[in-house]
Formats: structure tokens, C-alpha cells, sequence
């Protein structure tokens, strides 16, 4: 082995996949020393939930092809199923559940060469922006072990921000990529609704609010990963606008002149967190050097009657997933086995009516047609891309974002305030977004920016962050828990 496993936690997953292909390490020193890494971080930080070591070792004893071949993987524990694998979402409720069924994104992964190496950690069903399920406990930031990841993909987040792996599975239904690649220093992509399949037990998640995709290192395995990915499954509702070429190609392609618009204000006029603002204020400045054209533009169409449906077909969502594990569980959860707030959300979503639902959609369905003319480029007087923060508040504390049953909705109060951008616009709309890491708090938390780009065109994304990655480095930034000095 030319490289020291050091030397190799620190690299990309694409750098690590090269060595392979060189023989200058092989699949499975990649994957041993990944298992070494979690068990000597993960008693810190709690980012692995489930380990897998026997399983990852038998897939590198029976021979790995792809773009991947021999890089560690880790999979969120929710949504993507692995049979005969504990799967629990984050729940009490599913405690001692094993999936029956392999999800089609797994079988993709595994045609990469990735070898999943475990399942991280993630709040019940996904619902709040932190990491810190009754089921598991806290998933640390490796940043700072008094912080909150931000959520729902928190447990991902550590452990690609540690370099336990270079990437990691994660998926996104309101900001649940983003928000955890903020507040790890990592490149979160959104990819567009249906680029990546979620059969064969889902057509579409909450009428496509939810995507997967990654948490990564650098722009270029978002890319490639994407590509090994993407594209629609048999029996698929819908797919999305094919690419024009591999995504992967876009990684150092002139993304020419953009016009972005950005804002730092909130609905109702504030503005975030000053530390947040001012990456944002650094972000204009760097696209304008980058030869762009920085507008300040507020999103169109963004008031009550949209908040208020983005609230009933969340609370619609939480019935619907409650009520899915209730039929495959044959029996409701007794009252200790949902988080207060979960409860509190399924007591609301069973009011929601169908028609309330399918009011709610049509609004939404209206502000999405606002928002893609916003985003029609300059050619329709609008804009390529929109900037904002990514966070509205550096990550917070552990147990800040937490309920109790005296209080079922604190985390709800005491989340929002940090995740109060609009990044479910790109669930909404289906659009493709991102969080680029750039900015730091005074005592070096991470920060990120979001960029919200028009149906389709993850192209344009990739581009701009690869321009970005460019100009600010961020690959050699490692928290002060990493895998590199355990």
C-alpha cells in the first residue's frame, strides 16, 4: 500500500476508486480501513447505526466493476432498503424491523462498485432539521460534538465531514440534504424530482417532494455518482428531462455568464443569522468576480396561502408515513414509540381531508409556475439561479432541536428558526438545488449558500459549484474530529 490510510481517508471517493484501478491499494484495504474509521469515530460522533461489515466484505470477496469499484458507502437509514437488513427510520416503532425487499437505487450503487458499509443515523422519519432520535441518540458534528448536524441526512453528514467514507447516501424532502451539507462543510446536491428511481416500493414520495442522492466530499463524486445513478426504472410514474450529456462532463465546463438572483431576507422581512448573511455577502462577491451578474431579487409568489399548504401537505405526509408503518407493522405505535412531535404531526395530517390535500397541491402547483418563470433566464427577463443562505442560523445545540411530551412541538419552535430559507422551493418545484460550502461562523462552524436552479438543470449547477470549488478550495478543511488524525 503506497498511500497511508490517512492519506487515503482524506481523498475523494473518485481518488480512492483511481488507486484501485492503479493497484495501489486495493477494494478491500479501502474497505477495512473504513470499518476501522467508524469504529474508532463512531462511539464519538454516532453516525452509524447499523453496521454491515460482513455483508461489505463478502461483496469485495466476490469481485467489484464500476466507476466506484471498491469505495465505502454508507447508506441513511430511510427510505432505501437493503433485505434482510435492520431498517428503522429512526423509530422506536420500527425497533427489530428487517426490510423484506432491496430498493433499485441499492442495486445501482452496488453496479458502481460502492460497498455499503453500514446505515447512518437519521430523526424519526425524517421530520426535523437535526439528528437526535430517541432510538439512537445524537448523531454529533464532528465540527463542534456540542452541535447539532442539522437534519434529516445528519448521520451522513458526520461521517463524510469525518472521512469515515468520502460520500454517502442521503435524501431530501424539504432540505435534508442541504442543510446537513451546510452545516458540515460538505457539497449537498438536490437532484431534480424522479432523476433517481425510489422503486420498487414507491412510485413517488409526497408527489415528488422527496429526491436521493448524496452527501459528498467534492462537486466531481456528485457528479459521477449521478450518473451511475440516475435515470427511470421500470413501472416509474414519471422520469425527468434527460441530460444532455453525462453529468460528470459538466464538472470544469464554462458555465458562461449567469444571472443570479439573490436575497438575504426572509418571508416577513428579516434576514437570517449575521454570520449567515455575510456568506451569503461573500458569495455575491465571489460570483461577481467569477464574471457573473448578482441581481437582488426576492422569489415571487411566496406568501400565507403557499406557507399554509407546504403545512398541510406536510402534516398530510406524516400520516401517510405513519399510516404506511402501521399497515406493514400490523398495529398502531403505543405512545412511547413516536417522538412527541411526530405524534403531534399525525394527529394533524389525520384532519387534513382529501380535499384540503388536493387544495394545497393546486396552490403549490400555481407558485411553481410563478417560480419557473422567475427562473426562464434572462431571455424571459428572469434569472439563471437564485442565492440565499443555506441556513438561516448556525447548527445549534444538541438537545435544542428535541420534544418532550409536555412540549411536542419545541423542536418544531426551536428548528425553524435555523432552517428558515426557503429551500423546500426545490421540492416543491421539483427543481434541481445545492449547498455549496463557503463561510465560517467566528469560532469555525461551517457554513454553506444554496443555489435554486430551473427544472432540469442540474448542469448549470454542477458547472457553477465546480467554479466555486475552484476558486475556494474546501476538500482540505477537516473538523477537529476526523479520520485522518484518529
Amino acid at each position: 500500500m503506497t498511500s497511508t490510510a490517512a492519506e487515503v481517508a482524506t481523498l475523494d471517493a473518485t481518488a480512492q476508486a483511481a488507486l484501485v484501478r492503479r493497484g495501489e491499494v486495493s477494494a478491500a484495504e479501502l474497505v477495512e480501513g473504513a470499518i476501522e474509521r467508524v469504529e474508532a469515530l463512531n462511539p464519538v460522533l454516532r453516525a452509524v447505526v447499523t453496521t454491515l461489515y460482513d455483508q461489505a466484505r463478502a461483496a469485495v470477496a466476490g469481485g467489484l466493476s464500476g466507476p466506484f469499484a471498491g469505495v465505502p458507502y454508507l447508506l441513511k437509514d430511510l427510505v432505501v432498503e437493503i433485505e434482510g437488513t435492520p431498517f428503522h427510520e429512526g423509530s422506536e416503532f420500527l425497533r427489530g424491523n428487517v426490510s423484506t425487499y432491496t430498493s433499485e437505487l441499492v442495486h445501482r450503487l452496488r453496479r458502481a462498485g460502492l460497498v455499503v458499509i453500514g446505515r447512518t443515523n437519521t430523526p424519526e422519519f425524517g421530520m426535523v432539521p437535526a439528528c437526535e432520535p430517541r432510538l439512537h441518540g445524537p448523531t454529533r458534528n464532528p465540527w463542534d460534538l456540542q452541535r447539532s448536524t442539522s437534519g434529516s441526512s445528519g448521520g451522513s453528514a458526520a461521517a463524510v465531514a469525518a472521512r469515515m467514507v468520502p460520500m454517502a447516501h442521503g435524501n431530501d424532502l424539504g432540505g435534508s440534504l442541504r442543510f446537513p451539507a451546510a452545516a458540515c462543510g460538505l457539497f449537498g446536491l438536490k437532484p431534480t424530482r424522479a432523476r433517481n428511481p425510489l422503486g420498487p416500493e414507491y412510485g413517488d414520495v409526497v408527489g415528488g417532494w422527496a429526491v436521493e442522492h448524496a452527501l459528498t466530499v467534492s462537486v466531481r463524486d456528485s457528479a459521477a455518482l449521478l450518473d451511475a445513478t440516475a435515470g427511470p426504472a421500470p413501472g416509474d410514474p414519471y422520469p425527468a428531462p434527460a441530460a444532455a450529456r453525462p453529468f460528470a462532463a459538466e464538472v470544469g465546463a464554462d458555465p458562461g455568464r449567469l444571472r443570479i438572483g439573490y436575497t438575504a431576507r426572509l418571508h416577513g422581512g428579516d434576514r437570517g443569522h449575521p454570520d449567515c448573511v455575510r456568506a451569503l455577502d461573500d458569495a455575491v462577491v465571489l460570483c461577481a468576480d467569477l464574471g457573473h451578474d448578482l441581481v437582488e431579487a426576492d422569489l415571487p409568489g411566496l406568501d400565507d396561502r403557499v406557507g399554509a399548504a407546504i403545512g398541510t401537505v406536510f402534516n398530510a405526509a406524516t400520516a401517510w408515513i405513519v399510516g404506511y408503518w402501521v399497515r406493514h407493522r400490523g398495529r398502531e405505535p403505543e405512545p412511547h414509540e413516536l417522538d412527541p412531535l411526530t405524534r403531534a404531526y399525525w394527529d394533524a395530517g389525520r384532519r387534513v381531508s382529501a380535499a384540503d390535500y388536493l387544495l394545497a397541491v393546486g396552490d403549490l402547483q400555481k407558485f411553481s409556475r410563478g417560480v419557473a418563470g422567475f427562473l426562464g433566464g434572462v431571455e424571459q427577463r428572469g434569472v439563471d439561479l437564485w442565492l440565499t443562505p443555506t441556513m438561516s442560523a448556525p447548527p445549534a445545540r444538541i438537545g435544542e432541536i428535541t420534544s418532550t411530551a409536555a412540549e411536542p412541538l419545541r423542536a418544531l419552535a426551536n428548528g425553524a428558526p435555523t432552517v428558515a430559507y426557503p429551500l423546500v422551493v426545490a421540492n416543491i418545484t421539483g427543481g434541481p438545488a445545492m449547498s455549496v460550502p463557503l463561510g465560517s461562523t467566528p469560532d469555525g462552524l461551517p457554513l454553506g449558500v444554496h443555489f435554486l436552479a430551473r427544472f432540469g438543470d442540474e448542469a448549470t449547477l454542477l458547472r457553477l459549484a465546480a467554479q466555486i470549488e475552484q476558486a475556494r478550495p474546501w476538500a482540505h478543511a477537516l473538523p477537529p474530529v476526523n479520520a485522518a488524525s484518529a
